[in-house]
Order: structure tokens, then sequence, then C-alpha cells
């Protein structure tokens, strides 16, 4: 195997790591990610739902009918002390009893805390779970959350997009926010690892979504679990992030990804606006558990 050179740019072509379809809070089907992936010119795409993988299926036979390369993966909702963590867990084995069992009881918490906060703010606003249950678009496969709970609150007129909605009621600091119950990133860790997967830490820069971001000791402690790589190519990592994010890599050989973090409609990142070269792709797929498609 050749020395892994870690980037100290993000790439100008590569493949799109991050993104997400109806089967969490994305707009689209997992066949209309990878036809845009094709039309806009990407290697290869990845298909990362919140907490399933319900939607590889239809993403593999997409994949594989349109041409283009896929990795399969999950972005997995964790936390770290007060610090909400989210990890993407690449090329797993998806029957893998421990992993399923783990997704299976973050999702059920991420649909009871989503109720609890319909209820409250159907004090305030006109919104009812029927209404949210109307945003979900691929029925018990779907991972419930947030945006949903934004998209009712859109068609009811109360904001106009999703992005305003977050910026508002939804926000993780209003008086209607719940934590979803998780699992700590250390187990995230070691659970996709022995389900034979790759496991990155997804923008551990992004001030946006935490006050506090995971110290330098702290992602130590994940790379001594087994964390693979870090995601510094994204659009909420600032630049003194970026820095401190490779310098860190650098110093534990740890990978280097780019994920544009795409929702579809739901979100205005642009699938592809930031990337993963191919060598690291090809060390992803080398360390897991199951062959690009």
């Amino acid at each position: 195997m050749t020395r892994y050179e870690i980037p100290a740019e993000p790439p100008a072509a590569g493949w799109d790591i991050h993104c997400h379809t109806a089967f969490s809070d994305g707009t689209m089907t997992p066949e209309g990610m990878v036809a845009q992936a094709v039309r806009i010119g990407l290697e290869g795409v990845a298909i990362t739902d919140h907490d399933t993988s319900a939607g590889w299926g239809d993403a593999v036979e997409a994949a594989q009918r349109l041409g283009l390369p896929l990795l399969r993966g999950t972005e997995i909702t964790a936390a770290d002390g007060d610090v909400s963590v989210h990890m993407l867990g690449l090329q797993y084995d998806p029957t893998n009893e421990r992993l399923v069992n783990m997704f299976a009881t973050t999702r059920r918490k991420r649909l009871q805390r989503t109720r609890t906060m319909v209820e409250l703010m159907a004090r305030d606003f006109p919104i009812t779970w029927q209404m949210v249950e109307r945003q979900v678009r691929e029925g018990e496969r779907t991972t419930v959350g947030r945006p949903h709970i934004a998209d009712a609150l859109v068609a009811a007129g109360v904001y106009r997009n999703r992005s305003e909605a977050f910026a508002g009621a939804v926000s993780a600091q209003s008086k209607y926010y719940i934590p979803t119950p998780s699992p700590t990133a250390i187990e995230v860790t070691r659970t996709v690892k022995q389900a034979g997967g790759v496991i990155i830490l997804a923008h551990p820069g992004d001030r946006r979504r935490n006050s506090t971001l995971l110290s330098d000791e702290r992602i130590d402690a994940l790379a001594d679990a087994g964390l693979d790589g870090l995601e510094v190519w994204h659009r909420g990592n600032e630049p003194d992030q970026r820095r401190r994010l490779l310098d860190i890599a650098r110093r534990r050989d740890l990978l280097v990804t780019g994920g544009s973090d795409w929702h579809g409609e739901g979100k205005p990142n642009r699938l592809g606006e930031n990337l993963t070269d191919a060598a690291t792709v090809r060390r992803i797929v080398e360390r897991g558990a199951i062959p690009l498609v």
C-alpha cells in the first residue's frame, strides 16, 4: 500500500461522500441523488442517511444502472459529554446485529423526541403530528427528526423554508428543543469498527452546531478507539478549524475527507461543493467490509 498523503487543500475533483436522501431528511430519492451526481460529473457518491441503511438497496440499483461508483454509509448520531457528535460510518456490514440494534434504538428515541417537540410547539404554532407525518417520504423506513417538523411548519405557512424554521422554532437554541438521546462517540466508533466499517468524524469544526467543539484530546481518544478520519472539507468548518483538523490528521495519521452534507432542496448545500479525493476513497474501500458498488 502506498503512503497516504494528506491533502493540504480541498480536491477540485473526486467523490461527494456525505449525502442524504428521503430515507432520512433529504428531499430526493437515492436515484435522484445518483442521477444528479452523474449530471455534475462526480467520480462517485455516497449515501449517508441518518441512523439507517434503508436506502442502500435503491442507491445500489440506481448506481449500477447509471454507471456511477457508490459508497454505502450512514451518518450516525452520537454524543461526547454535552457535545453533539455526528459520525460517518462507511462500508460496514449492514447485517451486523450490534449495529442494527444501535440504529433501531436511536431511531426509536428520535421518533419519541420529535413527537414531544411537536406537542410543545403545538401550544404556539398551527402544527400537529399528522402534519409532520405528511412530510415523511419513505414511511416507517424514514429516520424522522427536526427537518420534518421544519417542513410541516413551512407547509403551514409559519416559515418560508426549512432554513428559516431551523433559525426559529426548530433551532437547537429554541425553548422547544430536546436533544436526541444518543450512544457515545466512543461506542459508535467501536461498533462501526466491529461491523467492519470505516468511521469518520463529520464536520467536527462546525461552531454553528456546537458552541463547544470536540477538543484535540477528545479527538485523540476517538483515534485511540479506532477512528479512521476527519471530515475537513465541509462548509461548516471555518479556515482555522480546517487547519486544526489537518494538524490532528497528520499527527494521528487519519484520513481526510470532504462532503457537501447535501439534502436536496432541504438545505442550501450543493451536491459536490466539497469532495474527497480518489486516493482516500480507495483507502476507505480497502478498510471496509463490503465492496464498492
